[in-house]
């Protein structure tokens, strides 16, 4: 009778797990959240649009255009890398100048599933192979940023600088894209002399449907810069199972992603957060919903934002449209449709002047990124610290290093800076972003 009972038991706690674990919907993932506002969401769907640009072979002759265009100006564009000029180093990416939006964005293109380059970067990692700036990021993916680095940090520099030192940074990537401009936003915001001596304030990155680059705290701490912007249900920002696996398996991916996501749900929330070599989307995060449990059809999309510390995107979603949610065609399309309701929204609720909301929310940012690396702390994140002073961290870069000092420490006397009695006529030469980058790597061994 007791064994009866307790197979009961044990059946209806298989049967109350299933159902949790089937009904499980993306838009769980972010119910708590707020909404975000027209303004802080504005610039999704035109940088969807300049990163589906990439993927042409002409853009001033498209095969392929979204709804409406890619409404940028094809003479803007500074330059094209394709395959073989990265030569398997990055994926393709380009540089346009927006001169109507005064920014200078650089967009990466995601994974190319019939290029073998593009794998060989998702397979150079093992967690914790290296330490970066007190956390751990995905090796392949910040050795190709360290790549577009060198090629191209003298161009950016000098466009910066040649329109006034007033344009904004962007740095836009899909899928493996997003992931390297993530780690290229993080190395560029701590070395800023390199690229001119640009603002915090004035670099940004987005990152469409990111895979998870970087660990927990490093995540939280850039939340001021880095936006990842996922639909619904994508399954690449919640799969925690290294790359390397999940596009080994590419062609049985249903099937890995159901064992994930058995795997991880008895995998209790305070050990993840206490793993320091755990990889998560980057920075703050977007959610764009448009589905309903049990609901047929798609319902006019909403947009969630908010800076997660627990509760990350940590399970799998059962879901057919896990992979069709990670097209960057699907979330182009999407987040124009959330835009539009936005503004309409946020025209009908205006009240106060326009000055005085963007003023509020740049203050209601800012303390919600403050609070969420407090949570970070309070939680125990390994490596998890407290915001310093705004003006404090300002001078206080991953390394002590500035352009100058690279120059002066690393460089032929010839390339000095300042040498000799006079002041010196030559321009500084490249800085490489390698040597640089090393010195901020360290191996696990060698302590925290």
């Amino acid at each position: 009778m007791s064994a009866c009972c307790v197979g009961c038991f044990v059946g209806l706690g298989c049967l109350r797990w299933g159902w949790k674990r089937c009904t499980h919907t993306g838009a769980d993932d972010s119910a708590t959240w707020p909404h975000a506002t027209a303004a802080d969401f504005e610039p999704v769907p035109h940088l969807c649009r300049i990163t589906l640009a990439v993927y042409e072979e002409d853009i001033h002759h498209p095969q392929f255009p979204p709804v409406g265009g890619y409404r940028l100006n094809p003479d803007s564009v500074f330059k094209r890398v394709t395959y073989q000029q990265t030569q398997g180093h990055a994926p393709p990416y380009l540089i346009y100048v927006d001169h109507t939006r005064r920014e200078i964005v650089t967009a990466i293109r995601g994974l190319n599933l019939k290029k073998e380059s593009d794998y060989k970067m998702l397979l150079d990692n093992r967690l914790g192979k290296h330490m970066f700036d007190g956390g751990y990021v995905h090796h392949g993916l910040l050795n190709s940023a360290v790549w577009l680095l060198n090629a191209d940090s003298e161009n950016l520099r000098n466009l910066w600088l040649e329109n006034g030192s007033c344009y904004k940074m962007v740095f836009v990537g899909h899928s493996l894209g997003a992931g390297v401009a993530a780690l290229l936003t993080v190395l560029v915001v701590n070395h800023r002399d390199m690229l001119g001596g640009i603002g915090r304030e004035m670099v940004r990155c987005y990152a469409i449907a990111p895979t998870r680059c970087m660990s927990l705290n490093l995540a939280v701490k850039y939340a001021d810069v880095i936006y990842s912007v996922i639909l619904q249900d994508d399954f690449l920002p919640r799969t925690p199972t290294p790359l390397e696996d999940i596009f080994e398996s590419i062609f049985c991916l249903p099937c890995l992603l159901f064992m994930v996501c058995m795997r991880d749900t008895f995998i209790p929330e305070n050990k993840k957060l206490s793993d320091p070599r755990r990889l998560y989307a980057p920075g703050r995060l977007y959610h764009i919903v448009e589905r309903k449990f049990c609901r047929c059809g798609r319902f006019p999309p909403e947009v969630r934002t908010a800076i997660p510390v627990d509760g990350r995107f940590e399970h799998i979603v059962l879901s057919c449209n896990a992979t069709s949610d990670h097209a960057i065609i699907w979330i182009e399309r999407e987040a124009e449709k959330a835009l539009q309701l936005l503004q309409e929204n946020s025209g009908e609720a205006a009240i106060t002047p326009p000055k005085v909301q963007r003023f509020e929310r740049l203050q209601s940012i800012k303390k919600e990124h403050k609070d969420a690396l407090e949570r970070a702390v309070s939680l125990k994140i390994p490596h998890a610290v407290m915001m310093m002073d705004p003006e404090v961290e300002e001078t206080q870069p991953l390394t002590n290093t500035t352009e100058k000092d690279y120059n002066e420490e690393e460089l032929p006397s010839k390339h000095k800076v300042g040498v000799g009695d006079g002041p010196s006529t030559e321009l500084p030469a490249p800085a490489n972003w390698k040597e640089l980058v090393e010195r901020l790597l360290r191996h696990p061994s060698h302590g925290s």
